[in-house]
């Protein structure tokens, strides 16, 4: 027998002293002595050994990136050994881990491969043995096991004295990783911010086990500012360069070693963003080359960065932005990065957004479903009564053997995303739209022909979801041929096509220019859904199908995106109206929310995107036809805000708008308005990079004392394209100081807000500069084998050999039982109080008890 907390029996003599002395608590009668020695036995928690010999081993499974390569051809043949080695009443349990740890599914025998769908990009060996440690059941004899490249990304310290307390050595086996002849980018220094105009420094330090010249890649957002060679000399080498920025916002600078015979990939590239400080300024993403916004909103006194090259923006334009104007610019032409990231921009990071109207704009532009579209004021779905148009719609899908691919972070194929587009797709038509649907492979296969969507969306929906991926690739103008020759039967408004295809495995272009210039005449449209990037072989062939089917193009590597896209494209063609005619404008007492001060409108617009009002928001100026829709339209969205203009402000339809003596005044009380209220003065927020932790200190003076005391700070984060933010806990340091740390993923980014009451401060994107798991530290490894002859275990370099291992003793523990007791003799205990049963027995003890005073 073992007591694991032998220090209560102290109170054996503390209560014996305590019954003496107070004989009116009775502690001397036997039943209220019992329920005391059982309460101390509980505490000192009892256990006795178990005479069995299963063991039970729970094998860690490093399933890191810098592991795979090593492990995974080796896993199955060693999970396979210790399976068969071990004895009938022995237990194998695996638990797969890399930054997070999961026990492996019974239903996933060894052996038979993993499934492990976490991150990758970190080796959290000490997180892993924790989980698996905490479901270990105390009643089993058991050991740790790990399968790894030794190469922990976190220390191990504590490890050794929570496994020698559970009594459970800790085994493991190594795949060595070879280093020999390996470059490897040590560091990248670099500001974290500079002024606008500043000249700044940067230094690359590259390591190798061998001296010579290796060739060095700049990159600044994606883009090569550079190739330059680096000499390494004694296993170290520098290289620095000068760059100078005249534009604010966060820049992503990258360098990549060129290597030609490296030995270690994974190693070769170091990143970091740079923050270019300016004044608080508006991005406007315009369709214009000379923007009349841009030139009111100068003449206001406004900073403004026109943007007409949408390639340009990006995650870090947002640093140091405090509104974003979309002047219609189509969703698809904006890195679906950016889109994502508006939602944080506004709803954390305080900042504001709006929306302008054109024939590429709102539903037009394909914002509908997009992750703008819960940010607006207004919703872009088209009622059905105020559908003018029947449309005739056919979707022609890849179903080549690429799209039998599993999705990354899915349980689907991409075939079954696509499928589940193409039937949002279809649930969006109108009930008097038309549509047909054609999978393509070597051949087009009728999946659903052309008929009325209306009685039969349920029927072209079930069809369309039991698409299935043949083989081959896809026959793009077979497909495009025979969904042409169904359209042309269709007496409507509009017919168009939206192909689906993988944009590196698109074959058989055919006499597709003559078809499309045919479709062209006839008014028919050609839109692309491309899976893959613009990089890919076969994507300047669907960038060519879409321009001369007078349509959009949408490149997406994220299958998961894939229902979306379809929604979208969906959308634009079959349920968006941009009204082409005079429409009179009438303001309404809305205006006075966002202006301080009345504003003579314009009598009229020349033409607007339909749309309607959210519940919540607040319109300022109505059209004056029969929909009564919200020309001006705006409302609070988290800390930030957001506006639509339903009308153009550039371009075509608005020349009665451009000559409009309050279009200065308007824009400049827009712009005020979504730029919200300045910050007083008196706080401030600093951060810093140690490594991969992220450190965020919140600085305040006594002004702002009182507001801390009514909003407590709150810290959000995101990382990269995520849109969903996290909170992160604060630690009070000392008044007036509060500091947050916070571990960063490898091979992303972070962006974060602190929000105090109505004040929003924004920081961002930061990351860590180059990846821990790929630095093969030989601390980490020496500590690993510290930890496991400090638990008692050993390297097994046979693994049949663990279960052959002295087996640590297994203990049953009682206190189980002694509740049980403890329940039972107070409730005898009580009825002997009560009742007075066996009073007899104690009467010499009553005797000896003082009496009561009166």
């Amino acid at each position: 027998m073992r007591l694991l907390s032998p220090e209560w029996l102290l109170l054996i003599p503390v209560l014996a002293v305590a019954g003496w002395f107070w004989r009116g608590l009775k502690l001397a009668r036997p039943l209220r002595a019992l329920c005391l020695l059982v309460v101390t036995a509980l505490l000192v928690q009892p256990q006795v050994r178990k005479q069995s010999d299963a063991l039970d081993l729970w094998v860690l499974v490093d399933q890191s990136e810098s592991a795979g390569d090593l492990l995974g051809p080796r896993i199955s043949e060693w999970e396979t050994i210790l399976e068969k080695s071990r004895r009938p009443s022995d237990r194998l349990h695996f638990v797969d881990f890399a930054g997070e740890a999961v026990t492996r599914g019974a239903q996933i025998r060894a052996g038979s491969g993993t499934q492990y769908a976490g991150p990758r990009g970190a080796t959290r060996l000490k997180s892993a043995a924790s989980y698996t440690l905490a479901q270990i059941p105390e009643s089993r004899a058991s050991r740790l096991l790990v399968l790894t490249d030794g190469f922990s990304t976190e220390p191990l310290d504590g490890l050794a004295e929570r496994l020698r307390e559970q009594g459970v050595p800790l085994d493991y086996r190594l795949a060595a990783q070879s280093t020999v002849g390996d470059w490897r980018i040590a560091a990248l220094a670099l500001p974290r911010r500079v002024q606008l105009r500043e000249a700044f420094l940067a230094e690359v330090v590259v390591l190798g086990d061998r001296d010579g010249k290796i060739p060095v890649e700049l990159t600044r957002n994606g883009q090569s500012i550079g190739r330059r060679d680096v000499e390494v000399i004694n296993g170290v080498g520098r290289l620095r360069f000068t760059d100078r920025l005249g534009v604010a916002g966060a820049f992503h600078y990258e360098a990549r070693l060129m290597a030609a015979d490296d030995a270690v990939a994974g190693n070769n590239a170091a990143s970091q963003w740079v923050e270019v400080q300016g004044g608080p300024r508006v991005v406007l993403a315009t369709a214009y080359e000379n923007d009349p916004l841009a030139q009111a909103l100068r003449a206001q006194g406004f900073e403004v960065e026109a943007i007409t090259d949408l390639g340009l923006l990006n995650v870090g334009t947002l640093t140091g932005t405090k509104v974003v104007v979309l002047n219609n610019v189509p969703a698809y032409r904006l890195d679906p990065r950016f889109t994502k990231a508006l939602d944080f921009f506004v709803n954390h990071q305080g900042g504001g957004l709006a929306m302008i109207g054109g024939k590429h704009s709102f539903a037009a532009g394909g914002y509908f479903g997009s992750p703008v579209e819960p940010l607006l004021p207004v919703s872009m779905e088209l009622k059905q009564e105020h559908r003018k148009l029947a449309v005739a719609m056919a979707i022609v899908m890849d179903r080549s053997g690429s799209m039998s691919m599993t999705a990354p972070g899915t349980s689907l194929v991409k075939m079954q995303l696509a499928n589940e587009g193409a039937a949002r797709g279809i649930a969006l038509l109108g009930d008097n739209d038309m549509a047909c649907v054609y999978a393509v492979d070597s051949e087009p296969h009728e999946v659903c022909p052309l008929v009325a969507v209306g009685s039969n969306r349920g029927t072209l929906q079930n069809a369309v979801r039991r698409v299935e991926s043949t083989g081959g690739g896809i026959y793009v103008y077979q497909g495009l041929k025979r969904a042409w020759a169904e359209l042309e039967k269709a007496k409507v408004g509009q017919r168009h096509i939206i192909l689906f295809a993988d944009a590196a495995d698109a074959e058989e272009p055919g006499e597709y220019k003559a078809l499309l210039e045919k479709m062209s005449k006839e008014k028919g449209t050609v839109s692309v859904i491309g899976l893959g990037t613009e990089k890919d072989s076969d994507a300047d062939f669907l960038k060519d199908v879409a321009l001369r089917g007078n349509g959009r193009i949408f490149f997406n590597s994220d299958p998961k995106e894939l229902p979306a896209l379809f929604a979208q494209e969906t959308v634009a063609v079959a349920r968006s109206a941009f009204i082409e005619e005079p429409i009179a404008l009438k303001g309404t007492p809305g205006w006075m929310e966002m202006a301080s001060g009345n504003l003579e409108w314009l009598p009229k617009v020349d033409g607007y995107n339909l749309s309607y009002l959210r519940p919540g928001a607040t319109q300022a100026a109505v059209s004056g036809d029969e929909y009564a829709a919200p020309l001006v339209a705006f409302w609070q969205r988290g800390a930030g805000r957001v506006a639509t203009v339903s009308f153009p402000l550039g371009g075509d339809f608005s020349a009665t708008t451009r000559s409009w003596q309050g279009y200065g005044g308007f824009a400049q009380s827009l712009a005020r308005w979504l730029m919200g209220e300045t910050v007083p003065p008196g706080v401030g927020l600093r951060t810093a990079l140690e490594g991969s932790k992220l450190r965020a200190d919140l600085f305040y003076d006594e002004s702002w004392n009182q507001r801390i005391a009514a909003h407590a700070p709150e810290l959000v984060l995101v990382q990269g394209d995520n849109i969903q933010a996290a909170p992160a806990e604060w630690e009070r340091l000392a008044p007036g100081h509060y500091r947050a740390t916070v571990e960063l993923v490898p091979g992303t980014y972070l962006r974060g807000a602190v929000k105090i009451g109505d004040a929003a401060f924004a920081f961002g994107p930061v990351n860590a500069v180059t990846n821990p798991e790929w630095s093969f530290d030989r601390k980490r490894l020496d500590e690993l084998k510290s930890v496991s002859s400090r638990s008692g275990g050993a390297e097994r370099v046979d693994l049949s050999d663990v279960w052959n291992a002295p087996r640590p003793p297994a203990w049953k523990d009682f206190r189980r039982w002694l509740a049980v007791a403890l329940v039972l003799v107070l409730l005898l205990e009580a009825w002997q109080t009560r009742t007075g049963w066996g009073a007899g027995w104690f009467k010499r003890a009553d005797k000896q008890a003082p009496e009561a005073v009166a």
